[in-house]
């Protein structure tokens, strides 16, 4: 009799997807052709669109369960007391109160803790104790990077050897777009207009936002057509990003585009003379693969996950240093050396990775579970 596995798909629905969401569709969808010794069941909180979710193996089923809120510990944790499937994979949020004898979680990042600052309080206050509590009752863990392992094991003591580093992949369609007509459409649909230095990604403070508009405020009187584009949807604390570009009088030289559709995204990096991800504190990184994917030289921090994200196919810098951004930013700007190399060196980065490589490790994990 195969085990019965429950998969959390519930932030695996929408077609507008951002970091642990677009995680959670990926390496969902990359695990279900590898599950054939399960009988498997997916969680959804809302009806999946048939077109995310079509082509599901003979041996899944799909269970929509609604509920206002508290959805993971009140419904799930009763769907889970239920039905008692063998093991729960938990791929982007917490794990449940009532939780089967084996449990696996995805744990993606710590900034909360070392960017406080960054958060709204009561955000991270749930985030301090959701993430601590996963990490306590989990049977096993998983995370994006070796700085996120290295996080967990400092901030909540948990056992190295409960850990489990799994690469994430990107989107493989990604490539690089030459055709002028494809990339002046971009630039039109969002109205930019000439060169410009790109930031894809949540418009908060733990993204260095404000830095970066400092440094490149200073490359204007050399690169007075140059544009920045903040491209990516509104998060918290944003209004002192806005406030920034307003202070500065830039507001005709910095352009808000909101969230990018994903058949734009290729035309879009493609075009930018650079791409700037000098955050404060990722648990990945996808931006930077997937900009080095489109062929774009690469500006990204020297901190936690992003040096062993990038490889040596980005500039980093010290993102608490406005002038070491703005210096690299020029140094990428003028070298065109050093951008033909991180371009070349880039593409062979994104090698490392794939959602399929990652699946196989993970079945590997929730096999050995079963074994311990």
């Amino acid at each position: 009799m195969p085990h019965v596995l429950g998969l959390d798909a519930s932030r695996a629905v929408t077609d507008r997807p951002t970091g642990t969401e677009g995680y959670s569709y990926a390496l969902l969808r990359a695990l279900l052709p590898l599950l054939h010794n399960f009988r498997v069941t997916l969680y959804f909180r809302t009806p999946p669109s048939p077109a995310l979710w079509n082509g599901l193996p003979p041996y899944t089923t799909t269970r929509v369960i609604p509920f206002p809120r508290l959805w993971t510990h009140l419904r799930l944790s009763w769907e889970i007391l239920r039905t008692s499937p063998d093991l729960l994979f938990v791929p982007a949020h917490v794990l449940p109160l009532v939780r089967p004898q084996r449990s696996l979680v995805t744990i993606h990042d710590l900034g909360y803790r070392y960017f406080p600052e960054a958060h709204p309080w009561r955000q991270r206050l749930y985030l301090d104790l959701s993430t601590c509590w996963s990490a306590k009752v989990a049977t096993h863990i998983l995370v994006d990077s070796q700085a996120t392992r290295h996080a967990l094991v400092d901030a909540y003591n948990i056992p190295a050897s409960k850990i489990t580093v799994a690469y994430p992949g990107y989107n493989r369609d990604l490539e690089p777009v030459a055709d002028h007509e494809m990339l002046a459409a971009v630039r039109e649909r969002y109205q930019i207009p000439g060169p410009y230095i790109l930031y894809l990604g949540r418009i908060q403070p733990r993204k260095n936002i404000y830095r970066l508009i400092g440094a490149f405020s200073r490359l204007l009187p050399q690169y007075p057509d140059l544009n920045l584009v903040l491209s990516g949807p509104k998060g918290w604390l944003s209004e002192a990003i806005h406030a920034r570009v307003n202070q500065l009088g830039i507001r005709n030289r910095v352009h808000f585009t909101g969230y990018i559709a994903e058949a734009d995204k290729a035309a879009l990096l493609s075009g930018a003379r650079i791409f700037a991800f000098p955050s404060l504190y990722e648990g990945f990184g996808f931006p930077v693969l997937e900009a080095q994917a489109c062929g774009v030289p690469v500006l990204t921090s020297t901190t936690t996950s992003l040096p062993e994200v990038a490889g040596n196919g980005a500039l980093l810098v010290d993102p608490l240093d406005e002038v070491a951004i703005t210096q690299g930013l020029l140094q990428l700007l003028v070298d065109q050396d050093l951008r033909a190399a991180l371009v070349q060196r880039g593409f062979s980065n994104v090698q490392r990775f794939s959602w399929q490589r990652t699946a196989k490790l993970v079945v590997n994990v929730m096999d050995n579970m079963f074994f311990r």
